[in-house]
């Protein structure tokens, strides 16, 4: 087992963000954290990630409780831009192969080399679709054991979409799951094995993809709609 969350909820103010959040989930999966907006995705993510703290219940990795040890076992997207934009992308490059003991330049520069992205330009003279393929690309080339991804490919033009999505499946391996939250689900559906609905802070469904296809009759994309009245 990789992620365990325990009874875990987030307040704000008094209103439940997230509400009595049990889940688990073990190594060599991809897994879609679909909802609408509002619905806890990014506030969950952040809580496994070790940004936030929880109000109540127990997060662990492989064992760890939040903190430096389960965090050296993550590598974390955001759904916003972070890096300095004044920073050309191969000292960027040297900067996470410094700080991360799992990084791969190596797999990055093939990665930025795929795209046609420029490691000797700054950041900021980027597009905002090449800025998140950098972001997506310093992400996977890190040997963690697991990866939270918000909104990956959001500002991706769709011809792009395919080799990121390729990229994804080709930098991790099966000791290792991925966590995906995003709105594009009939983008990545296919290369998701199980689903997470999270609705008003809490988990709608927990299932394996192929099982709710074969029991629904329906894409999960489909069944999306249908749950959430899309």
């Amino acid at each position: 087992m990789i992620l365990e969350c325990k009874d875990l909820t987030k307040t704000y103010h008094g209103f439940p963000a997230l509400s009595d959040i049990s889940l688990q989930i073990d190594e060599g999966h991809i897994i879609g954290l679909l909802g609408p907006n509002g619905s806890g995705k990014t506030t969950l993510i952040k809580l496994i990630a070790g940004l936030l703290s929880p109000s109540s219940g127990t997060i662990s990795i492989e064992g760890n409780p939040v903190g430096p040890a389960s965090k050296s076992l993550i590598s974390y997207l955001p759904d916003h831009f972070y890096l300095d934009g004044h920073r050309k992308v191969k000292d960027i490059i040297g900067f996470f192969h410094d700080f991360y003991r799992d990084f791969e330049p190596l797999r990055a520069y093939d990665m930025l080399g795929k795209l046609n992205i420029d490691p000797n330009q700054k950041l900021k003279t980027f597009s905002k679709g090449t800025k998140e393929k950098v972001h997506l690309i310093l992400a996977m080339s890190r040997r963690a054991k697991l990866y939270l991804l918000d909104e990956p490919i959001a500002g991706v033009d769709p011809a792009a979409r395919d080799y990121i999505l390729q990229t994804i499946l080709s930098n991790y391996d099966e000791n290792a799951s991925i966590l995906i939250s995003t709105h594009l689900i009939s983008d990545i559906e296919n290369i998701l094995d199980q689903v997470v609905f999270l609705h008003k802070g809490r988990i709608h469904t927990h299932a394996c993809v192929d099982e709710l296809r074969q029991e629904t009759h329906k894409s999960i994309d489909d069944l999306f709609r249908e749950v959430f009245k899309c």
